[in-house]
């Protein structure tokens, strides 16, 4: 058997679940965990409730600028987009005038469906912060900015 070179760790660590990247991994399934469960109340997912906050902000986005803005593949936004056109929560014209994309539209119905969505989620947003001193918040989040700007995302 080979002797084995160890690579260091690069910060000191004494086990895999000390490392950034494992507790960073760790909470975002947390926070899928809790934010599946509340939105299940909704009648939604998490890549749903992505999508109608994203047109929210910004009505008629296509196909590929959500599935950018909702962390998903084009493929995998064309099926949630299918079914919140089928339950009456976002709008999309058959054709258009110039292009391929259809702009996406919440309709009254998406609106008040991501009203109340969006309070649960909040909800788990303002706990997730509650366990934070809030005068570190914004250093938290910067953190979290320049780490994401480090990998070239």
């Amino acid at each position: 058997m080979e002797d084995r070179n160890p690579v260091a760790p690069p910060h000191p660590a004494q086990d895999v679940t000390e490392h950034v990247g494992y507790r960073l991994k760790r909470s975002a399934a947390a926070l899928r965990g809790a934010l599946d469960k509340a939105l299940r109340e909704h009648g939604l997912t998490v890549p749903q409730y992505a999508c109608l906050e994203l047109l929210d902000q910004q009505p008629g986005l296509s196909n590929a600028e959500l599935a950018r803005g909702a962390f998903v593949t084009r493929q995998s936004m064309n099926v949630v987009l299918r079914g919140l056109q089928e339950a009456g929560l976002v709008a999309r014209p058959s054709t258009t005038d110039h292009g391929r994309a259809l702009p996406a539209h919440l309709t009254d119905e998406g609106r008040d469906r991501l009203d109340a969505a969006r309070n649960a989620v909040y909800a788990i947003e303002r706990q997730m912060i509650e366990a934070i001193p809030p005068r570190r918040l914004t250093t938290l989040l910067a953190d979290l900015d320049r780490m994401t700007e480090a990998l070239g995302s």
